[in-house]
């Protein structure tokens, strides 16, 4: 099972970007799916999080501004993230629980490669 993460680039603050986290391998189920991210000198921290049945959390400092969203047909997690800030500098990671075809009852985290997110003041 592997994580892909992309859309990640260099923005004004003020424009928008859309991540996508897009699962391969042998898969039997999702879990839960969420972004972090982690900037220089920081440790990392949840952004936002999605559960199977579409229930959303998201960090303070994004709430308004950032969605979180998921396609469950093409297993792919998304990432809107609006009105961006100089602070919303990182890279930004994608994780999930999954359970894997060879072991169902088993649900194991996953990590994305990560994509940097650079917005400029």
């Amino acid at each position: 099972v592997q994580l892909q993460a992309s859309g990640g680039g260099l923005v004004q603050a003020g424009g928008s970007l859309r991540l996508s986290c897009v699962t391969s391998g042998s898969i039997f189920s999702i879990n839960g799916m969420a972004w972090y991210r982690q900037a220089p000198g920081k440790q990392r921290e949840l952004v936002a999080g999605i559960s199977s049945d579409g229930s959303t959390n998201y960090a303070d400092s994004v709430k308004g501004r950032f969605t979180i969203s998921r396609d469950n047909a093409q297993d792919t997690g998304y990432l809107q993230m609006n009105s961006l800030k100089p602070e919303d500098t990182a890279v930004y990671y994608c994780a999930a629980g999954i359970r894997g075809r060879e072991s169902p009852s088993i649900v194991k985290l996953y990590w994305g490669q990560g994509t940097q997110v650079t917005v400029s003041s």
